[in-house]
């Protein structure tokens, strides 16, 4: 046997049919920490993976996707087995890992969540912007063959078009109510009419990029938005009930130009939050997390949400 290719620890270990994905992911993960798994060394072959591990080849892809995404592994996508990135034993990674803006780090996770058949993604945000760029990656390797998931359920809670949002807000107008009420219509306001056609333009193309995949490639999509009656202080992410993302939006005072003036105004840089990660089988603190914001997440969304237009 070439020992380029031979078990990643010199021996086959008894099948354990129950392994999840992130098990192994952790495995190799601490192998390569270890220097057992060395930089530009090949790793095995998916199939031998599979059979070293007792999981099935879906799973084995899975976990390589986490330590590509936590760039300890290269290659993952070719043919040719993946390769030990050169210098994986810096920065913390997995569970360990520091919290990264949002731009950097969810990326990486819902890419690796397209990977089950079956991918959930609920969140709650401001503006869906960061998600809806994040989508991009599973969409292009969905497009270049890489990955097929059967079905994609998405679910969307962002602020009421009319409410009195706590930002952003322009500082003059800061104390000062002028909304209320449900989705429906608003006075003029030029900081909150931005803020506004962002949510609606972020939401209709995350919705349709996603539904594209029902024709494209006969993939069950369901996008669906509803509408929150208060402005989250925070964004939350979940994936497939197993990872929970999140972060907390900062405000800082600062000046926009809108149409002809200058307006000072309480913002939040979503897209530079510090982004948290908490995976179900990290722990009993890190699976508490995550069972407590699925539970926070399904109860906004049956009781005080409302019907949402990602129109004017």
């Amino acid at each position: 046997m070439d020992p380029e290719y031979a078990s990643v620890n010199g021996r086959k270990r008894p099948q354990r049919p129950q392994r999840t994905h992130r098990e192994v992911a952790d495995e190799l993960r601490a192998r390569i920490r270890s220097g057992e798994l060395r930089p530009g060394q090949r790793m095995p072959t998916q199939a031998k993976l599979a059979d070293e591990f007792g999981v099935e080849r879906g799973a084995v892809r899975q976990a390589l996707r986490i330590l590509q995404s936590e760039q300890l592994l290269t290659n993952v996508a070719k043919g040719a087995p993946a390769t030990v990135a050169g210098h994986p034993g810096g920065a913390p990674t997995g569970p360990e890992a520091p919290p990264r803006p949002t731009t950097a780090a969810l990326a990486p996770r819902v890419a690796a969540a397209f990977e089950a058949e079956h991918v959930e993604i609920d969140s709650v945000c401001l503006t869906a912007a960061s998600l809806t760029l994040a989508i991009g990656e599973p969409l292009r390797r969905i497009h270049a063959g890489r990955m097929k998931p059967a079905k994609v359920d998405v679910r969307v809670l962002l602020p009421g078009r009319d409410i009195d949002l706590a930002f952003p807000v322009a500082v003059e107008d800061f104390g000062h109510g002028r909304g209320g009420g449900r989705d429906g219509g608003r006075g003029e306001d030029p900081v909150h009419e931005r803020w506004l056609a962002m949510r609606n333009a972020q939401g209709q193309v995350l919705r349709h990029h996603l539904l594209a995949l029902r024709a494209t490639h006969g993939i069950d999509v369901r996008v669906t938005f509803r509408a929150l009656p208060f402005t989250p202080p925070v964004k939350l992410y979940l994936l497939n009930g197993v990872e929970a993302l999140f972060a907390y939006y900062t405000l800082s005072r600062g000046e926009d130009r809108i149409g002809e003036e200058n307006v000072r105004t309480y913002d939040a840089q979503g897209s530079r939050s510090a982004l948290f990660a908490f995976e179900r089988d990290a722990g009993v603190r890190d699976g508490a997390f995550v069972t407590q914001s699925r539970l926070w997440f399904d109860a906004l969304w049956e009781t005080i949400s409302s019907e949402l237009r990602l129109t004017r």
